[in-house]
């Protein structure tokens, strides 16, 4: 399943980060899952949310650059070797990861790893075909990320 993903394009200063969870905290959307890429005066913050489509039309209507990106949330088990089977598997039809994080969930017996790659469409039924499960928006949503502190 095609999951989406939020990119808000900010500058890289004090206060963008919380300028967007604030709007998203307004709204009641949930974030799943973040990374924030950076370089000296503008970042990307890439977020996973409950609701990817009223996230960005609130982002949007707040004054933010915000696209919406098709993304694969994959399971794999959390041991050493699960990353790799999906990686040799997608490098073997020659796809390529432009963008890609993880978490483990909750017991530790599995993670997921959310991957944008060039050709999404060619590597959700390649996964669908090893029997990789994949993620959508909902059951991101319903997932248990693990917590080290409690």
């Amino acid at each position: 399943m095609i999951t989406y993903q939020l990119s808000i394009f900010a500058e890289n200063k004090p206060g963008r980060l919380a300028a967007v969870t604030q709007v998203l905290a307004k709204e009641k959307i949930n974030i799943r899952a973040t990374t924030i890429a950076t370089s000296d005066t503008f970042g990307v913050i890439n977020l996973i949310v409950d609701n990817p489509q009223r996230a960005k039309d609130a982002l949007t209507k707040a004054g933010m650059t915000v696209t919406l990106n098709r993304v694969l949330a994959v399971v794999i088990p959390d041991q050493p070797g699960g990353l790799d089977k999906l990686t040799q598997l997608l490098v073997s039809e020659e796809i390529n990861i432009n963008n890609a994080y993880g978490f483990v969930l909750e017991g530790r017996r599995k993670a997921v790893f959310v991957v944008s790659v060039d050709q999404i469409e060619k590597a959700e039924k390649l996964l669908e075909k090893n029997g990789f499960q994949t993620l959508d928006a909902e059951a991101l949503s319903a997932v248990e990320p693990f917590h080290h502190l409690k």
